[in-house]
């Protein structure tokens, strides 16, 4: 065990003996609670739209098949989304199917892919002017906040591809 930094009391985690293991310990938690509130939030802006009942996750890749209005393969939404439970993003797209926002087309022979339907498209719209009136017109009256959010975005980008080499090297070490 490392000994702690002068002046720091005992690490308020498990996960931290100094101030930059205690800074990155913070910042994961305030991830997960940020990921969970951001899911929530997607999930009800949605349900306020339609009758549609999804996951965070779900809603993500209803608006991923949508972006630039061309259809999409599992394979793509997979990397948009820097996922790798496939079998899990090809339920949500079931779901989302037989809640009418999106249709599949191919098959396994000519690959299968995604858009949006007419009610898809409609749902995904009301659902943006909800987001600019609930969300994005707060945001905006924040002095700054925007030069944060680009900061923050680069940043959260950056910590991806650390993760994920993390990730890969941490594979090697399973027992």
């Amino acid at each position: 065990m490392t000994e702690k930094e002068p002046g720091m009391s005992d690490p308020l985690w498990h996960l931290s003996e100094n101030s930059e293991e205690l800074t990155c310990t913070e910042l994961e938690f305030a991830l997960m609670r940020c990921y969970e509130a951001f899911g929530r939030w997607q999930s009800e802006c949605l349900a306020s739209v339609s009758d549609t009942v999804v996951t965070g996750p779900e809603n993500a890749l209803l608006h991923l098949v949508r972006m630039n209005n061309r259809a999409k393969s599992i394979k793509e939404l997979a990397r948009l989304t820097n996922r790798d439970d496939i079998p899990n993003i090809q339920y949500s797209m079931r779901k989302l199917v037989s809640e009418g926002l999106v249709e599949k087309h191919g098959s396994g022979r000519t690959g299968v892919t995604y858009n949006a339907t007419v009610k898809g498209v409609e749902v995904t719209e009301e659902y943006s002017d909800l987001r600019k009136r609930l969300l994005i017109e707060q945001l905006e009256s924040q002095p700054q906040l925007g030069e944060q959010l680009k900061a923050a975005g680069k940043a959260l980008n950056t910590l991806s591809g650390i993760y994920e080499e993390a990730s890969r090297v941490a594979a090697l070490y399973r027992r």
